[in-house]
């Protein structure tokens, strides 16, 4: 998933797919690409060249390897839209699903850099000779030279756009998730209808970018226009396509350009007669066609971007429409509308009202804005999940909700444990041909260690019998073990130098390594392991009576991975340790297969 295939494919496939007009941005990819490069930076490269310096043992572990991809993300966001706190925030608000303050400063340095070394190329490149890169500075879709008054009669259109947004932003997340489940069917068809696919929506793209400008009217252009008119370059506002010179056609300033350079021509100011209402229509209807059959082809894609452009398509259609009765400009109708739509699709608050400010760079926005974006967030939510929730779920991911369900006070982890198959333990001592045999038949990552006739302490005599839950071992160490051949004769208990002499950290924090690719004689299979030094003795417990609801707090706060539940009584016959539970067992959906009742059962208790 982070790997470096995966940064070559990203980085590549973005680039055609941004260059070719494909109604898909760059910000998705551009996450992922963060996320690629920190984490290959913190394993030391890739898996078949990986480098062995001392200071990579800091991320030889599992939380500062999820930091580290956590500041990638936030990266990314950064270097998609310029914005460094915006990047920050969407981190703390999608990405992590466990945020310290040691997290907070470290993705602000990570942006920070990336702002600093992005504004130094853009510097260097001021003198033209790196094409585009060195247009627009830092502030993308700059507004700040509008000057925003409000009035009691402009809240009534700010409320309407963030309830369309909420609508519009429900809607399109329940056409998409049809859409998507679609096109999975196509894709599991194999890689030839994956090619037609993607063939079939950018041939459809290219038609209607281009068809669809010979219906609009020419317009004259106005002396008093900032920018040259007409124009042919490549970029820039007043294309003239098919009209005479002196005239430009405003459909095709909107299609037949980059997406970026579109969202910068809708969102420009004081030009309340550069476009017709039914050029902005057609082009609101277009992307929004195009916005649902274009994500989901197998090429890299986001979706920040094409929201975006539906967003301020219907935003300056509704600011035309106020005309004369509201103060505020086209313009500024066109940021609330994407504003909206983004809230009412992706659910976010105050990322996204930070990335719009550092975007426009117009704090003035900053309490329309936040009006808009609460309005449209709490429309969506009463009609279906975040479009990322509707993502993770079809592709099958374990990213727990950020709130448990009503109905999980109703379950015990007790319970929960029970519906599952019974644990798998492993004794302090193993032997190999057990470890063997549970790491074939087996797919778990984690396996508790229970140790039998241990003597308790406070116990009169130095009595045995007793039973120890000693800890939790990894799957990847106990293939490691196998791998470095630590095989006892007899069984015995090993020192401390001994496991220091074997293995290294590095070593321990290898993830990659299968069991089929460890070969274990018949001799050595009659041998022992002492996992005592690779266990984790501390792992977290909790009784079988706390509900899962509880459970799921603690999980997903202190982001874990394995939770033991132990029995509440102890007594002669009961294991020290009667389930295990994971990501996937804490989903709202796997609770609700094994245990369908669930709802109905609350929902009879709130008649009652």
């Amino acid at each position: 998933m982070f790997g470096a295939t995966t940064l070559i494919v990203k980085i590549v496939g973005s680039i055609g797919a941004v260059a070719a007009g494909l109604d898909l941005g760059k910000e998705g990819p551009l996450v992922h690409i963060g996320s690629c490069i920190a984490s290959l930076l913190g394993q030391g490269g890739p898996d078949n060249h990986r480098l062995r310096w001392r200071w990579l043992r800091y991320f030889n572990n599992d939380r500062d390897r999820r930091d580290i991809i956590t500041c990638g993300s936030s990266s990314g966001v950064c270097a998609a839209f310029r914005a460094p706190v915006g990047g920050v925030l969407f981190a703390l608000e999608e990405v992590a699903t466990w945020w310290r303050s040691s997290l907070l400063w470290r993705t602000f340095f990570s942006t920070a850099v990336v702002v600093v070394v992005l504004r130094a190329f853009i510097e260097i490149c001021n003198s033209g000779k790196c094409g585009l890169f060195g247009t627009g500075g830092l502030i993308m879709f700059d507004v700040s030279d509008v000057k925003v008054s409000y009035h009691p009669m402009d809240v009534i259109p700010v409320i309407i756009i963030g309830i369309i947004g909420g609508l519009l932003g429900s809607l399109y997340n329940h056409v998409l998730h049809k859409v998507l489940r679609l096109y999975n069917l196509i894709n599991q068809k194999g890689k030839l209808h994956k090619l037609l696919l993607a063939l079939a929506v950018s041939l459809f793209t290219s038609v209607c970018q281009y068809c669809l400008p010979f219906l609009a009217q020419c317009r004259a252009c106005d002396p008093s226009f900032p920018d040259a008119c007409p124009t042919n370059d490549r970029s820039g506002n007043f294309k003239q396509f098919n009209c005479p010179d002196g005239y430009y056609n405003d459909l095709a300033t909107l299609l037949l350009t980059t997406n970026d350079d579109a969202v910068r021509n809708i969102f420009s100011s004081n030009t309340p007669s550069e476009f017709q209402h039914s050029s902005i229509l057609i082009f609101f209807v277009l992307y929004c066609i195009l916005g649902l059959i274009t994500f989901g082809i197998a090429v890299p894609s986001g979706l920040f971007l094409p929201v975006i452009l539906m967003g301020s398509g219907y935003g300056r259609l509704l600011g035309m429409f106020m005309g004369s009765y509201t103060n505020l400009d086209q313009g500024l109708y066109a940021v609330l509308g994407a504003a909206s739509l983004m809230a009412g699709s992706m659910r976010m608050t105050v990322s996204l009202c930070v990335i719009f400010l550092e975007l426009t760079n117009n704090l003035l926005l900053l309490p329309i804005t936040m009006i808009v974006l609460l309005i449209a967030k709490t429309v969506g939510d009463s009609f279906n999940p975040s479009i990322y929730e509707i993502i993770l779920e079809l592709k099958g991911l374990p990213f727990l909700d950020a709130n448990p369900e009503p109905w999980m006070r109703n379950l015990t982890v007790g319970e929960l444990a029970d519906a599952k198959p019974p644990v798998v333990t492993l004794c302090g001592v193993e032997k190999v041909a057990r470890i063997v045999d549970v790491l074939k038949n087996t797919t778990h990552n984690g396996f508790p260690i229970v140790d039998q006739g241990v003597v308790a302490p406070g116990t009169v005599g130095g009595a045995t019998g007793a039973t120890e839950l000693h800890g939790l071992i990894l799957r990847a160490h106990l293939v490691q073990a196998l791998k470095k051949k630590w095989f006892l004769p007899e069984k015995r208990r090993t020192e401390e130098w001994e496991v220091r002499e074997k293995f290294n950290s590095v070593e321990l924090a290898e993830r990659e390594l299968k069991i089929e690719q460890v070969a274990v004689t018949r001799d050595e299979m009659e041998m022992y392991v002492d996992l005592h030094p690779l266990t984790n003795t501390t792992p977290y417990t909790v009784v079988d009576s706390m509900s899962v609801a509880k459970a799921m707090v603690l999980f997903r706060q202190v982001g874990l991975r394995h939770l033991l539940v132990v029995p509440k009584y102890q007594g002669a016959g009961v294991p020290p340790v009667i389930g295990i539970l994971t990501r996937q067992d804490l989903r709202a959906y796997n609770i609700l297969t094994a245990f369908p009742h669930l709802p109905t059962f609350k929902t009879e208790e709130k008649d009652h």
